[in-house]
């Protein structure tokens, strides 16, 4: 099974922009996601995973809201990337290396993870270090 390229690009809009699908989908009316968080972790949280499965836990680590938005997300021919650097608080203690990102609902606790994907190259983070998700962070619905 397969989805039809322009649904694909469709879906990635409702989620990442909150952007209607004609006919089908709305973004919620009485109160929408107005944000994403984005999370690193140190393994793939994988599908029946959280956004705490695997989260980071450096000292001062939090997740970074996105807007749900065209300004917080460019998508394009079926791929998501962020419209702008993710910089996530700067660690002032604490040793490990983030291997994958991961885009949830929550600001904290477990949440819903909507996607999860690799970071390439890993993120060494120890103190003083501020990680970073660049705009050629992709997720792709294919």
């Amino acid at each position: 099974m397969s989805k039809g390229n322009t649904f694909e690009n469709d879906l990635l809009l409702l989620i990442f922009n909150g952007t209607a699908i004609a006919n089908i989908a709305d973004n919620a009316a009485s109160s929408p996601l107005t944000n994403l968080y984005v999370s690193l972790h140190t393994a793939d949280p994988g599908e029946a995973g959280s956004q705490t499965t695997s989260e980071c836990a450096y000292t001062s680590y939090a997740r970074v809201a996105v807007a749900r938005t065209s300004g917080g997300w460019t998508v394009s021919s079926n791929q998501v990337v962020p419209a702008a650097i993710i910089s996530f608080p700067t660690a002032t203690g604490g040793s490990e290396t983030a291997s994958h990102f991961g885009v949830g609902t929550a600001s904290s606790g477990a949440g819903k993870l909507l996607y999860s994907g690799i970071v390439a190259p890993n993120i060494p983070i120890s103190n003083g270090v501020t990680p970073q998700l660049g705009t050629g962070t992709t997720i792709t619905e294919d």
